[in-house]
């Protein structure tokens, strides 16, 4: 497998960041990890391994990136506005970084790039994606919570506001604007979520999330696994090789 390691200083975020490349071909889907996760870990964990036949046939290339959820959501010590502030930053450093960077290396400027993630990646995937349909051409997110309000990110519902645009559950029932929605409709949308331990919270924001596309009419993939479906690794490593098979 073709796996390359690349680091530069990000003039968005003030500080070094890391990414790795997975594959010499194949629809571009950038990566983003779990909860305070680095661009490292869907090899470290397996995920690299569990994909291996659709990195190496060309039909997928993956671009990790690094995390810095420690400096925004998972910043406890500051309030809301200083963590929305610093994954605003983040927002940045994908869309006007890492994005042109993805687009050289597939040599396409046009490139037709996925977002991807599990748990907190999988939030990171489906807050790019919804902020930005007209540079990602979809999402594969795999048990994630979708609002901000959760108990795991310290915020109450009256500290919302200034994350407000952050919180997919939040602002999407907002969006009326025709060209975003056209932008959802034309575009992959795969949300998928166990039933089983440690899912609860995760099946409940996927579930809203199903809810508010409906009635927007904008079509999505919700896809319910079972009751024995946990919130770990071997079972993304199924889902994602599911799905896959099904966009690619």
């Amino acid at each position: 497998m073709h796996i390359e390691e690349h680091r530069w200083h990000s003039p968005h975020l003030g500080r070094e960041m890391s990414l790795k490349v997975y594959g010499h071909w194949g629809r571009p889907l950038i990566v983003f990890p779990c909860s305070r996760g680095r661009y490292f870990d869907y090899e470290g964990m397996g995920m690299i391994d569990a994909i291996s036949g659709f990195i190496d046939a060309g039909r997928v290339k993956l671009f990790c990136v690094d995390s810095i959820d420690a400096e925004s959501w998972y910043d406890f010590s500051v309030v809301p506005a200083v963590r929305n502030a610093r994954h605003e930053a983040f927002d940045h450093y994908v869309t006007g970084e890492v994005v042109p960077y993805i687009r050289t290396h597939c040599q396409d400027p046009q490139a037709n790039i996925l977002t991807n993630g599990c748990s907190m990646g999988a939030y990171h995937a489906v807050n790019f994606f919804l902020k930005h349909p007209d540079i990602f051409g979809g999402t594969l997110a795999l048990s994630g919570l979708y609002r901000l309000d959760r108990a795991e990110f310290g915020l109450q519902g009256h500290e919302l506001e200034p994350v407000y645009f952050n919180s997919p559950l939040t602002y999407l029932p907002g969006i009326d604007d025709g060209v975003i929605l056209d932008a959802y409709r034309r575009s992959q949308i795969v949300i998928c979520c166990g039933q089983g331990a440690w899912d609860e919270e995760a099946l409940a924001d996927t579930r809203d999330m199903e809810h508010i596309l409906k009635t927007k009419q904008v079509h999505a993939w919700i896809d319910i696994w079972g009751f024995d479906v946990n919130h770990d690794w071997p079972w993304w490593f199924r889902q994602m090789n599911y799905f896959l098979d099904k966009l690619t």
